[in-house]
């Protein structure tokens, strides 16, 4: 694999000659300057330390922002020698800042959804509930899965992979090999269960906000996601035992305004697809219309609470503003503009002609895959999108299956799968997800060969 990156980087920067002729077009066209080659040692090494974050403790979030305003320096620098630069730069700083604009209003409305519906305990009553179920390993094996399988289209595969990752811990903490296997299982079906819904991943997300697939146009992945998570599912589910665990008597109870709540969310995504499917409004409006819904329920249930004289359990909006994943919408300010600036420099361009052209959509779009489960499908997903290569509509489905079920291959290749190991106290780790690659693998190419079948 490491000879192979490197092969990839000297291609890159050596295909950079076949464009010295040509004018610089949307991008400074340096990449053989010192400075250029420069800004991808600090990508690199800024990267390295995000995916070294489960060993060194250092938030993802720092590395990537430093290393964009370093890359970013060394552009505007570059810049003073090319005719027109300071107009180029200038250009793709605002359509860098309007992507992740339009990226950290969507989310930021998602995640106070989901932490408001967290704090009215409507994860903990659903977690409870299956636990007193008295289920064995096998069936909790599955219904686990499944559950993350259709959770995580709605709220997202971090939120759903944490929740069912619990109600295994709560009933296996004393079977290692089991939560092992769970957790793998659950992995894989938050992964691809995210593939097929614009919610569900932050790469379903960017491509349809860049407009290349309509909302309804992704749901028909959702066959071949399902295959993605059915194969490996079926084949891990042989060593799984039939032995009935203690259930447990605990009862946890949604606070009031729970269910509203889930009503609201739903009525949210429901006005985010109409702004875009009727009005032609970017989503992020219909998601922050939908966020003010919300915020006036809040202000009925603080009302409520203090004629009810329960100021034990006051709900305040705005604390779950504060709770939002503020270090994932910063490590996605920092991916965007380290990859914004490498395509500024035009690393992007040479990497579209040497792939896309060169090996074709469909092969590029399976390595991609593949590559997200080493780099992480964000940037891998952001700088397919700036090279906007021309592809056909079946292809920008494969590149967004590809991208959100190919971090599975991996422990380390997906929020999902870095969260569960964190929670895991040890039973669930990089080499016990990796000896069930080769069946994630199965899956990962039979997903791809049915998604032929039905949209090829």
């Amino acid at each position: 694999m490491k000879k192979l990156l490197i092969f990839l980087f000297l291609q890159l920067v050596g295909s950079s000659t076949a464009f010295a002729s040509e004018s610089v077009g949307n991008h400074l066209n340096m990449t053989t300057s010192t400075l250029g080659i420069l800004a991808v040692a600090v990508f690199v090494l800024g990267y390295s330390l995000v995916i070294a974050e489960e060993f060194i403790h250092l938030r993802k979030s720092k590395p990537v922002i430093l290393a964009a305003g370093i890359i970013w320096i060394l552009v505007a620098l570059m810049a003073k020698s090319v005719e027109h630069g300071k107009e180029l730069v200038e250009h793709t700083l605002n359509h860098n800042l309007l992507e992740y604009s339009a990226l950290l209003l969507f989310l930021l409305t998602a995640m106070i959804y989901v932490n408001a519906m967290t704090e009215r305990n409507v994860f903990e009553s659903l977690r409870s509930w299956l636990i007193k179920k008295g289920y064995s390993y096998k069936k909790l094996f599955w219904i686990t899965g499944f559950l993350a399988f259709f959770i995580s289209p709605i709220a997202d595969n971090l939120t759903t992979a944490l929740l069912m990752g619990a109600v295994v811990l709560a009933v296996g903490s004393d079977k290692p090999k089991f939560v092992s296997i769970a957790f793998i299982n659950i992995v894989v079906a938050a992964n691809a269960g995210g593939a097929f819904s614009p919610f569900g991943d932050i790469t379903t997300l960017m491509v349809w906000q860049s407009g290349h697939i309509d909302f309804f146009g992704f749901f028909a992945l959702f066959v071949p996601s399902l295959v993605n998570f059915l194969l490996p599912a079926f084949i891990m589910s042989f060593v799984i035992s039939n032995e009935v665990p203690q259930a447990s008597n605990e009862d946890v109870k949604m606070k009031k305004g729970a269910i509203s709540i889930c009503v609201l969310f739903l009525c949210t995504i429901v006005t985010a697809v109409s702004f875009e499917q009727f009005l032609h409004l970017p989503p992020f409006l219909g998601m922050m219309t939908g966020m003010s819904y919300l915020f006036f329920f809040s202000y009925y249930l603080k009302l409520a609470e203090k004629k009810a004289a329960d100021n034990t359990s006051e709900f305040n909006i705005f604390s779950k503003v504060a709770k939002a994943e503020w270090d994932t919408l910063l490590f996605f300010f920092g991916v965007i503009f380290c990859v914004g600036g490498l395509g500024a420099i035009g690393y992007l361009a040479n990497v579209s002609h040497m792939i896309y052209d060169g090996l074709g959509p469909t092969n590029a779009n399976i390595i991609a895959g593949v590559l997200s489960a080493i780099v992480d499908n964000i940037p891998v997903m952001f700088a397919i999108l700036t090279m906007n290569p021309d592809m056909d509509s079946y292809q920008w489905l494969l590149v967004t299956m590809t991208a959100g079920v190919g971090g599975s291959l991996l422990s380390v290749g997906s929020a999902a799968g870095v969260a569960l190991m964190g929670q895991s106290k040890g039973m669930y780790s990089f080499f016990s997800h990796m000896k069930w690659s080769w069946a994630i693998a199965l899956g990962y190419g039979a997903s791809i060969y049915v998604h032929y079948l039905i949209n090829g």
